[in-house]
């Protein structure tokens, strides 16, 4: 979220299509332009344009994802750089959780 106005210990944050105001004890005096790492009101981490840039993106596509609107077909520009275990082969669960070979019912 990116700094609009300071309060002693506290900014006005916007982003995300919200403003709250947020405390700023962990990342010490900001000033208005700052770009911040937001979680449960409080300003978490200091980071720059780029970075805020792409937080915003992965929480849009989270976003997208969670309401089922995002599109990640072949012809998509969009592609989250992962797949959903739902849109995973057997053999990519398997591999992903370890496992090398089928599991057996006396297992």
């Amino acid at each position: 979220m990116q700094v609009q106005s300071i309060d002693p210990g506290h900014a006005w944050v916007v982003g995300g299509g919200e403003r709250r105001r947020v405390r700023t004890a962990l990342v010490g005096a900001v000033v208005p332009g700052d770009w911040l790492l937001v979680f449960l009101d409080d300003a978490r981490e200091r980071i720059d344009a780029v970075r805020a840039a792409e937080v915003q993106a992965a929480l849009d596509l989270l976003r997208e994802t969670l309401q089922g609107t995002a599109s990640f077909g072949a012809d998509s520009t969009l592609s989250p750089g992962f797949a959903l275990p739902s849109q995973m082969s057997a053999e990519d669960l398997r591999a992903l959780t370890g496992l090398r070979r089928e599991p057996s019912i006396n297992q």
